[in-house]
């Protein structure tokens, strides 16, 4: 599957501190230094039954952030990214509007691809649909059976088959992604796509590997029978073929900690059980709009696609997004949208003089700021600051805006 286009990050001759973030494993920052000098990480990708809303946006911005701090830190990135495009929400939205579930797909993908676009987002260099990964999500599933991390649950029918479920108890350190407890996991894991009740499993927090065929569903012929993967061995597959064992992070919305992390990286780790699936699991806040989660299901939704097509420009939605710490929960307001424009205009008005402020502590302020946990409001402030000092007249440097203007987009992804 292609991703989309890169936009040209320019260079800025200084070199960011050493990357620090905060390990939801541990509650701990842990500062990320590749051993081989090429930073590896995997995010989360979109499930495209809809379009792409401010959650999802400040989630993949979030981990642009990393990239780029990772770059000006002078490390190369690995930066692998899935999209689910076959799985149940996808299913049901294509049978409730009568479309092909595959033009469904295609489309959403698409228009996520115009967003991440828009956004400034640097591209991953490998972009995996489900369809594409059986392949290997088959092969991972047969050696999980070797493993004897694998059992058969009967479905309704004996002609229906048998689903594959995976075994949680088989990873000694299951449950150390998000350290939660049993009680709470049970509690959240039917509302996150598990299903703790179902006859036949042996642990209620077993998870679905591979699902038999059913009437009307799409399935593919494999060694496992005629079905389609589950959705945590998904991701598990795609970052074990395109990253190997222990890459720097697992990313994405912090309601991916548990099952969905947690579940990845317990696969993973039973089929190689010498190497932590991550070294770090980094987590985005959720975003929220009329006092709840922003969600596809709930319909709450904040397009990016909407503000573009209303004329708004894409930095400031940028702007809006940057405004909030990346791990922060917070909710969609037009007034921060507002705010947002307002800066934007601000800065590109600073950085469009012949002179402005000294930009040396500006530089080593926001590089510091964004690889000490991805502080994003920090180095906003920073720049602010600067425009204030240049507009107040503390123009002594010439060029100062070109190199603001570099740095904002390097560091930042901000276009001014």
């Amino acid at each position: 599957m292609r991703a989309w286009p890169a936009p040209d990050v320019p260079t800025v001759p200084v070199r960011g501190p050493q990357v620090r973030v905060h390990d939801s494993s541990t509650g701990e920052l842990v500062e990320l230094v590749p051993a081989d000098g090429t930073a590896r990480m995997y995010v989360c990708g979109i499930t495209p039954y809809d379009a792409t809303h401010m959650g999802h946006a400040a989630t993949y911005v979030a981990f642009d952030l990393l990239n780029r701090a990772w770059r000006s830190a002078g490390h190369a990135v690995r930066y692998v990214q899935n999209v689910t495009d076959v799985d149940d929400p996808l299913l049901e939205r294509a049978v409730e509007t009568g479309e092909d579930w595959t033009e469904l797909a295609e489309r959403e993908t698409e228009l996520f691809r115009t967003d991440m676009e828009a956004l400034r987002v640097l591209p991953p260099d490998e972009y995996v649909g489900a369809v594409e990964s059986i392949p290997l999500v088959v092969d991972m599933i047969e050696r999980l059976k070797e493993s004897g991390a694998v059992y058969e649950v009967p479905t309704s029918t004996a002609e229906d088959g048998s689903d594959l479920y995976f075994s949680v108890t088989a990873d000694p350190t299951f449950g150390t992604v998000s350290g939660w407890s049993r009680d709470r996991m049970l509690e959240v894991f039917a509302e996150r796509g598990g299903d703790p009740d179902r006859p036949g499993k042996k642990d209620p927090l077993d998870c679905l590997l591979w699902q038999a065929e059913r009437p009307d569903d799409p399935a593919w012929a494999t060694s496992l029978g005629r079905g389609r993967p589950g959705w945590h061995i998904e991701c598990s597959a795609i970052a074990r073929e395109h990253l190997g064992a222990g890459f720097e992070v697992q990313g994405g919305g912090s309601d991916l900690v548990f099952p969905h992390h947690e579940m990845s990286a317990a696969e993973a780790q039973v089929v190689d059980p010498a190497h932590r699936f991550a070294r770090a699991y980094a987590h985005a806040g959720m975003v929220g709009l009329d006092g709840e989660k922003m969600s596809k299901s709930k319909g709450n939704l904040e397009l990016v696609s909407r503000l573009r097509q209303q004329g708004v420009d894409p930095m400031a939605i940028r702007l809006a997004l940057l405004a909030h710490h990346y791990r922060s929960d917070w909710e969609w307001e037009p007034a921060g949208l507002e705010q947002a424009q307002t800066l934007l205009e601000r800065l590109r008005a600073a950085v469009a003089r012949e002179a402005g402020a000294p930009t040396a502590p500006v530089v080593e302020s926001v590089l510091t700021a964004l690889a000490t946990d991805l502080d994003a409001p920090g180095a906003l402030i920073t720049l602010n600051t600067w425009a204030t000092a240049t507009e107040a007249g503390d123009a002594t440097e010439q060029g100062a805006g070109d190199v603001v203007r570099a740095l904002a987009d390097a560091a930042l992804g901000l276009q001014l």
